[in-house]
């Protein structure tokens, strides 16, 4: 009777592993990018036809098509004004953590120095600390510093909550270089810049991508920082796109486009890092 089930299972388990579950997990794929496919069907529909009918109607009359929603997005002051605020808090917000995790990454790696172990610990403490707790004192913060609203203070909340986990994996990394490696680079007369800069970084390299990745998605996305911290004139776009919600909710030939607008851009990043992200993950992996 063992016998019989453990045949069973190893049948079973065969068919899952062949041809069987790749249609499967086909099918869940189309399933999940449904409603993604269908926002960028509508971004090019007119308002009067996502009124009278569904987004799939688009493939038996694809007349429908228009680029004009796109033309009204770019038009739209507070959708292009919003969008340029999003690079100009995404972009040094990972820029920063990329390079300040790296440095104190290595420090903690590498480089001994008194209470070492003891500061690494506080900045592990500091991943489990929410960000909900921190808002009301650093809104009186930024008060007081004149930066309240500005895009500058919303910078910096995201560097400053990026950092814990940005040291966290790149020491983490950075630890599982050869010793042997760096002892070799200093013995050649490198120091401790010329040794980050050509052995570290290089090494890093998978690591450095894919904490770039995950910080870009957060703050690209982010919504609750970007409604406390900023104004009308340095608001993204996610919060650009929630006020027209609040103030038409039925505009979505400006939604449509203004989402997947917002939805591309990190695709398009996380494309074009793919190979570097996946490295640092197996490699991770394997260590």
């Amino acid at each position: 009777m063992t016998r019989l089930a453990s045949s069973l299972v190893s049948r079973l388990a065969g068919k899952a592993s062949g041809g069987v579950m790749r249609v499967f997990l086909i099918l869940v794929a189309l399933f999940w990018l449904m409603p993604t496919v269908g926002l960028l069907v509508s971004s090019f529909r007119g308002p009067t036809d996502i009124a009278a009918s569904g987004w799939w109607k688009v493939f038996t009359t694809p007349a429908q098509l228009t680029l004009d929603n796109y033309k009204d997005l770019l038009d739209n002051d507070t959708v292009t004004s919003s969008f340029l605020n999003t690079v100009l808090i995404t972009v040094p917000a990972t820029l920063l953590v990329v390079i300040i995790g790296s440095l104190a990454g290595y420090a903690f790696a590498w480089l001994d120095f008194p209470g070492r172990d003891w500061w690494f610990m506080v900045v592990v403490g500091l991943l489990v600390v929410p960000i909900q707790i921190a808002l009301i004192p650093i809104v009186d913060l930024f008060r007081e510093l004149g930066i309240f609203g500005d895009t500058i203070g919303v910078v910096l909340f995201h560097v400053g909550f990026g950092l814990p986990f940005a040291i966290f994996l790149l020491r983490n990394f950075f630890a599982e270089i050869p010793r042997e490696l760096l002892e070799a680079a200093r013995l050649d007369g490198a120091g401790e810049l010329r040794l980050f800069t050509t052995v570290i970084m290089p090494l890093g390299g998978p690591a450095i991508a894919s904490l770039g990745i995950f910080q870009f998605l957060w703050v690209w996305n982010d919504m609750l920082v970007a409604l406390i911290f900023t104004n009308a004139d340095s608001q993204p776009l996610t919060v650009a796109l929630q006020q027209q919600v609040r103030q038409f909710g039925n505009n979505i030939d400006v939604l449509a486009p203004g989402a997947f607008l917002s939805m591309i851009v990190p695709l398009v990043v996380f494309f074009a890092f793919q190979r570097q992200f996946v490295s640092g993950v197996m490699a991770g992996a394997v260590k």
